[in-house]
């Protein structure tokens, strides 16, 4: 018996190039402002038009400022990106959800979120976090520029097709646990390689009682453990997400959608080329302390006591010891945000700590909504006015200080703790320094102005 995800895979395989590679059909792609112009260009200079504009979404995300976004971009080269995509948009006929849109926000917050991403789906996007989309049922990866091009001319791309993984995760997450913190200890026993060439399958007790946003926060991190892609099977929660979403089927359209979706799941009988198992009860709440997202321990443990160059280099950058405990390191940023934890869950969980409490006064706190449905939804639930009163100010959706490509950049030096994805010297800033964590352990410094166990404030 087939996968899931050799059912997904051979049923958009156009053609198998003998000794080569295999030609994919493509049902979704996303285009934001960093690697798309050279496609563009591509299509240009060959006189090319995209082959099904319909099937093309573009949304700038990683330049856009956090702050009057009604007033022209500040930095030149993140201006003339947004503007560029806004224009290439316009010129080849593809629907683009521009700043101060109400449908704009992070690329792979709005897809799922306005259901344009589907179980089923192979979805493509200049981007490597586009495993996120993978949460839905669907084959999602991150491709690179000339591939962009590739699939803006044909609808299809040219992709060795990966092995197959499942790592399931048995028994039941202890309180105050999440989706981040599952991802960030997988991590550290997989390392940031240890899924290389792999797609990933998510299963197991745990995986089946995520939220959509659990989910969509562990199929973003997959990346991380080198994998090229990760993905939960569709099932009851994955339906009652979609129900009535703006581009979901509908009517009878969606009855035969959902009859369709739930045979979307791999066989008793299915062979994966690898197998990991892993228990609940071994997770805690999680930070990194190195200088790559697999560098992780639980909370409450320390630092290892040795390791290699890379290990020691890693801890000079960081400025931590071999065998120190990091719980009560003062903290000087806060970032909740990013397409890891950007969703309306993450904005719950930060403000069920912070509530009656109040923001350390040396902590600088960015809380970055991803897209604006999720900044609706916050005012909507009266979140601002618990985070207001807690001394906390709500930015405006974009990609943020998950990466230094705008405004929200963590001076040299800075700690951050940090619900984004990636940890690497200089990734929120030259200089800066990243604790990767969950909204709930974020929101535990951000009022105690140290890393804190956030069990201790539930």
């Amino acid at each position: 018996m087939n996968t899931l995800f050799d059912k997904i895979w051979d049923k958009h395989v156009v053609q198998i190039v003998d000794d080569g590679p295999t030609q994919l059909y493509i049902d979704r792609l996303y285009c934001h402002e960093v690697t798309s112009p050279q496609a563009f260009d591509g299509l240009r200079k060959r006189g090319l038009k995209c082959f099904r504009p319909k099937q093309i979404y573009c949304m700038p995300d990683h330049n856009t400022p956090t702050h009057d976004q009604d007033k022209p971009i500040e930095d030149s080269v993140s201006r003339k990106q947004v503007d560029t995509l806004e224009r290439n948009a316009r010129e080849f006929g593809l629907t683009h959800y521009g700043m101060l849109s109400p449908d704009n926000g992070i690329i792979h917050v709005v897809g799922p979120e306005k259901g344009l991403s589907l179980p089923g789906m192979t979805i493509v996007c200049g981007d490597s976090h586009t495993s996120t989309h993978g949460a839905m049922g669907a084959v999602a990866f991150g491709i690179g520029t000339s591939e962009v091009e590739m699939v803006m001319a044909s609808q299809c791309i040219l992709q060795q097709k990966p092995r197959s993984m499942r790592i399931t995760i048995n028994g039941t997450l202890q309180r105050g646990v999440t989706a981040k913190d599952v991802a960030l200890y997988l991590m550290s026993q997989l390392t940031t390689s240890g899924a290389t060439g792999y797609f990933v399958e998510y299963s197991g007790e745990v995986v089946r009682s995520l939220s959509m946003e659990g989910r969509l926060t562990l199929c973003n991190l997959s990346i991380e453990m080198g994998a090229r892609g990760g993905f939960v099977a569709p099932d009851e929660v994955t339906f009652a997400y979609l129900k009535d979403k703006e581009y979901a089927p509908k009517g009878e359209a969606w009855e035969q959608a959902v009859a369709y979706w739930r045979t979307l799941k791999s066989g008793d009988d299915a062979v994966f080329d690898k197998e990991l198992v892993f228990n609940a009860e071994d997770i805690e709440p999680r930070i990194t302390y190195g200088t790559n997202p697999g560098m992780g321990i639980g909370i409450s443990e320390a630092i290892p006591a040795e390791g290699d160059a890379n290990f020691l280099k890693a801890l000079n950058y960081m400025k931590f010891e071999p065998g120190e405990r990091l719980l009560g390191k003062t903290v000087d940023y806060v970032f909740l945000g990013a397409c890891t934890n950007g969703r309306i869950e993450d904005f719950r969980a930060f403000a069920s700590i912070v509530k009656g409490r109040r923001k350390a006064d040396h902590v600088v706190s960015w809380l970055v909504p991803g897209s604006w449905a999720v900044d609706r939804q916050i005012r909507q639930e009266g979140l601002d006015r618990v985070l207001s009163e807690a001394g906390f100010e709500i930015r405006q959706p974009g990609c943020s200080a998950c990466l230094a490509m705008n405004d929200d950049k963590v001076p040299a030096g800075k700690l951050c703790l940090s619900t984004s994805n990636r940890n690497f010297e200089g990734r929120q800033g030259p200089g800066a320094r990243t604790v990767l964590c969950s909204p709930l352990t974020a929101a535990a410094a951000a009022v105690t102005g140290v890393i804190t166990d956030p069990r201790t404030l539930l």
